[in-house]
């Protein structure tokens, strides 16, 4: 199904449809929305249709992750997959959220690894990205 909104997430989207079509909107207002789970109030970034932790269907309603991050590791990529040749040497990194969410996700090409160390506080913000797409990257607080 086209049209979604999906589809202008990230380098390369293999989501033809989906519940979660409104995260892209999310993203290009500057919001960081995750879904919860009515029943079980699991949290989920980035956003599930539905619950793996209590299996239920239409359960997710929208709600917004507190945007401060602690960077728990880190390493440097110099070798990528295909679509992503032209971005190495790229830094990724898993930090978790007050929520207890841990997220992988890239970080700002402005970050060089000697300003990196575990424990840090980091953003998530929305970076734009080639051919109208968005996603997302960390960033240091304060950075």
């Amino acid at each position: 199904m086209r049209g979604l909104g999906f589809e202008r997430f990230g380098k390369v989207s293999y989501v033809s449809e989906t519940k979660v079509k409104d995260f892209v909107n999310y993203l290009e207002q500057g919001k960081i929305m995750g879904t919860q789970c009515r029943i079980c109030k699991k949290i989920y970034f980035p956003p599930q249709m539905d619950c793996n932790n209590c299996y239920s269907k239409d359960s997710m309603v929208w709600r917004e992750i507190v945007n401060e991050w602690t960077l728990i590791t880190y390493t440097t990529a110099h070798f990528a997959p295909t679509g992503f040749e032209d971005d190495i040497p790229y830094i990724l990194a898993i930090a978790e959220s007050p929520e207890g969410i841990r997220l992988f996700a890239r970080l700002s090409k402005d970050v060089s690894e000697d300003q990196l160390k575990p424990g840090m506080k980091l953003k998530l913000v929305p970076v734009r990205l080639p051919n109208d797409k968005i996603s997302y990257e960390f960033k240091p607080i304060g950075g």
